[in-house]
């Protein structure tokens, strides 16, 4: 009880300001890094549009798709993504001296993961609304692909 209010009181002055500003300036690399992966996403549906619309080759169609899978898990092309919340770090340090946050890496580190985790989340429902063997008409596989990609990203 004794410690409430000038907890309170030095909350409401020193911290409570600076919150919206704060958020703001963490949101930006954060925001840019959840952009990058759905780019990401974007980019490799793509590509496995166009390859089979040059080949007609079921089998290497799902043989992409089986590739896409893996995408959460490869490091060089979600790189990129991981770079973009990298500057959290410069913001952070700025924090770390003025309200003793600790920790920077692992907020890092939470971050990337959870753009992994993205990823993952939406190859997995890439592939559980689209699946090659079940496609009989290989005239109307792109456009499914493309119906599956815009509700995955939506």
């Amino acid at each position: 009880a004794s410690v409430s209010e000038p907890a309170q009181k030095c909350c409401t002055e020193n911290i409570q300001p600076f919150l919206t500003s704060i958020l703001e300036e963490l949101m930006g690399p954060v925001s840019s890094g959840f952009t990058e992966v759905r780019l990401l996403f974007d980019k490799e549906v793509n590509e496995i549009i166009q390859d089979f619309q040059k080949t007609n080759d079921m089998t290497r169609l799902k043989e992409n798709v089986d590739q896409l899978m893996t995408l959460p898990f490869n490091s060089v092309k979600m790189e990129p993504c991981y770079l973009k919340v990298n500057l959290l770090q410069e913001l952070l340090q700025d924090l770390k001296s003025r309200f003793k946050v600790y920790h920077i890496d692992f907020v890092i580190q939470r971050t990337q993961n959870f753009m992994q985790e993205l990823m993952e989340n939406a190859v997995y429902t890439f592939e559980q609304l689209f699946s090659p063997s079940q496609q009989a008409d290989s005239a109307k596989v792109a456009t499914t692909i493309e119906k599956v990609k815009l509700r995955v990203l939506k």
